[in-house]
């Protein structure tokens, strides 16, 4: 069966009735091979899954939606093309939950960047597919969230996010607005900052590593 989105996999190497899976989602301008480099060092009991986002970039490149700069270049997102990633990463979802025997109380996205900021908003529009979010260099984009989220109930959601404090990509001051966010929503987040740029740092690597398996 051909699914919504072109992806890599790992299987789990401990085989259970249903494992848990970990969806891994790329930043703007990367691929699916990107965050799949993890997948060695992950848990053996997750389905490790890499999805390629949809819109091609030449090279290799591709993005889950534009980032469109002014003549000053400012730089603003397409709201639209992020919300139909949204909703093509949970249609996606449900493909996966009917091709492998999935855990559906233990769904995981680990999102970089733009990754990151869409992994938010699935989780927070649908918390009831999604139970832990590790977001990596993202930020919170209300407007890409579905319209009545606030209603949702995030009793069993937990958020891992981290940042570098020398971001030049996304500004860390951007991050730090996540846990006030969620502390509202009364979500259960980590928040952690390394002395890093616009990448994940081998301790934010072991970091969410342990984060995962408590």
């Amino acid at each position: 069966m051909k699914l919504s989105l072109e992806y890599l996999i790992r299987e789990p190497k401990i085989k259970l009735d249903k494992n848990p899976l970990l969806l891994l989602l790329h930043g703007y301008g990367s691929n699916e091979e990107d965050l799949f480099s993890f997948a060695s060092e992950l848990p053996e009991e997750y389905y490790v899954i890499s999805a390629r986002a949809p819109h091609n970039m030449q090279y290799g490149s591709y993005a889950w939606y534009a980032i469109n700069f002014d003549a000053n270049q400012n730089k603003f997102s397409d709201d639209v093309q992020a919300r139909e990633s949204r909703d093509l990463i949970i249609r996606f979802l449900d493909e996966l939950i009917a091709t492998y025997p999935i855990d559906t109380h233990n769904i995981i996205l680990t999102g970089f960047s733009q990754g990151a900021i869409l992994s938010y908003a699935v989780a927070l529009s649908h918390p009831e597919k999604i139970q832990k979010v590790v977001a990596l260099s993202g930020y919170i984009s209300e407007p890409i969230f579905e319209e009545n989220y606030k209603n949702n109930d995030f009793s069993n959601l937990k958020i891992y996010a981290s940042h570098g404090t020398v971001d030049q990509v996304i500004p860390v001051d951007w991050a730090r607005k996540t846990k006030p966010f969620l502390d509202n929503l009364n979500i259960n987040i980590t928040y952690k900052e390394y002395p890093i740029g616009h990448g994940v740092s081998p301790q934010n690597f072991y970091d969410f590593k342990n984060w995962l398996l408590n």
